[in-house]
């Protein structure tokens, strides 16, 4: 082959990977109602849309009641294939060994707190017995090595043939994984791994990397909220030092600055039964598989309807995963004075659950509306401090007898990702409800206290709020492809280069 004929080649195979590049087609998969929220509700789908074929597998689309939520957005929507669990021997016990070994040697405070307080008294005797031997790996450096083996183990263990026979009939460029520590997306990475097809992760929530488990997979490159979760990546992940790591701001939040979900107060205070001249208090309970969050609710319901926080109501909002409806009959006595919110459909797996626009736009004017919002040590203090209402954290366990007491002490002031924001004074933290019901007494007369600290606290873990997230989040997914693709282009060239004869060779 001439050198002509060579330029030629290779200026062809240019152009039909630049042709490739502008015709990408882009797999995205959602397994939580939190990436719907970001497919459905955001500029996500349409941006991406525009310069991509979209494809998204949702659990939530596999069901009959939510193909509505899906009809409108620009992507081809399918049920999320079936996944079947590792085996317990040699898969999971081989993970919870990494884990161990990674936890020994990078001693991160949330999960070591966690396995004190929680999971030493949960977990088998099998799985605690592993610490020993982690404890001499951990010794000898050997996570890296570790984790490469179980990470070529792992690969080789079908957890999803469906997936595979998807995959390989619509040849995506780019997968993108919503769930990188959830039970389902992690299935179908492996078999995009093994197919050659890479895969982008989004971290999708501020606290995942220093509290879940591991990542079992490496990723091609990552899309993360904020400078601050970029550096817990490094740190946790060292392989992501080397491969594109994206900073697009937490995109579930781009609907609080969308006017159409916007309300005034007197309609909001209408669909709910309260007045809206008065005061609202707003408790928002977290996981019922974490603490026991609901008798600090119902001590402040009493309260509120005894009037030790004057002419005041309360609306009590469950976790949108976890709502289980158990609470409707225990709050039943407190209305109209206290409004339990239902926040999910109770029927339904949690990773089957989505939103449609009115709990959107329930969710979006809770949190405009509040005048105090109380929590402990939940996300629901970002979307307070992104609205600038003021938040009371609690510093205690509210279940009487106060088993976890500890365990509460530690999310605030040791936990990787919620110290810096307990500690940032943006938030009242108290130690028994008198404190709480103070503390809310005095935010109700003096709002604006803790502004400005409200303000970092939103910005430290949202990054960018401009509602602009999820056009961030297309424009990094292409970004990423066209670098694989022009990398793909170089090799090309590098592989079509002619062959220059060494000097005094002979034909």
């Amino acid at each position: 082959m001439t050198t002509e004929m060579v330029a030629a080649h290779t200026s062809a195979e240019a152009g039909a990977a630049g042709q490739e590049c502008n015709n990408a087609q882009i797999l995205a998969l959602s397994t939580s109602l939190f990436a719907d929220r970001v497919f459905l509700y955001t500029q996500f789908l349409e941006g991406l849309g525009e310069s991509a074929a979209v494809t998204v597998w949702a659990n939530s689309a596999r069901l009959p009641r939510h193909r509505d939520l899906w009809r409108s957005s620009r992507a081809d929507v399918e049920g999320f294939p079936q996944v079947r669990p590792f085996r317990e021997f040699p898969y999971n016990l081989l993970r919870r060994l990494n884990e161990f070994v990674w936890d020994y040697r990078y001693r991160p405070p949330s999960r070591l707190s966690m396995w004190k307080h929680v999971r030493r008294r949960s977990v088998p005797g099998g799985i605690r017995a592993l610490r020993g031997p982690a404890r001499v790996l951990a010794l000898m450096r050997a996570e890296r090595a570790l984790e490469r083996h179980l990470n070529k183990l792992l690969l080789s263990y079908p957890r999803s043939p469906e997936a595979v026979e998807r995959l390989v009939s619509l040849s995506p460029d780019v997968v993108l994984a919503t769930g990188p520590f959830q039970f389902e997306q992690p299935a179908i990475v492996a078999a995009a791994r093994n197919l050659g097809i890479p895969v982008l992760a989004l971290v999708p929530s501020w606290d995942n990397i220093s509290t879940k488990h591991r990542m079992i997979f490496n990723y091609d490159g990552f899309m993360v909220w904020s400078e601050q979760t970029k550096s817990d990546l490094h740190r946790f992940y060292p392989y992501s030092r080397n491969v594109p790591v994206y900073i697009v701001g937490a995109a579930q939040f781009d609907v609080f600055f969308q006017k159409r979900f916007h309300d005034t107060r007197e309609a909001f205070c209408a669909d709910h039964g309260l007045q809206p001249e008065l005061p609202i208090i707003v408790y928002a309970v977290g996981s019922p598989n974490f603490l026991n969050e609901h008798h600090g609710a119902m001590d402040m319901a009493v309260r509120v309807v005894r009037g030790e926080l004057g002419d005041a109501q309360m609306i009590v909002r469950p976790h949108p995963v976890h709502d289980n409806g158990q609470m409707a009959a225990q709050f039943k006595e407190f209305y109209p004075r206290v409004v339990l919110q239902r926040t999910a459909e109770v029927d339904l797996a949690r990773n089957a659950r989505s939103q449609d626009e009115r709990q959107i736009r329930e969710w979006v004017n809770t949190f405009r509306h509040a005048d105090v919002v109380i929590n402990l040590s939940s996300t629901v203090a970002i979307d307070a401090a992104i609205f600038d209402r003021p938040v009371v954290n609690l510093d205690y366990d509210p279940e009487p007898g106060q088993p976890n007491q500890g365990l509460v002490k530690d999310v605030n002031h040791t936990w990787t990702h919620f110290k810096p924001i307990a500690e940032s004074g943006a938030m009242w933290l108290v130690n028994n409800p008198d404190e709480m019901v103070a503390a809310v007494r005095t935010y109700l007369a003096h709002p604006e206290l803790h502004r400005e600290e409200r303000r970092w606290v939103a910005e430290h873990v949202c990054g960018d709020l401009d509602g602009r997230s999820g056009t961030r989040m297309a424009e990094a997914i292409l970004d990423f492809h066209q670098q694989r693709s022009q990398a793909h282009l170089h090799q090309l060239s590098r592989n079509a280069e002619p062959r220059v004869k060494k000097r005094g060779a002979t034909n």
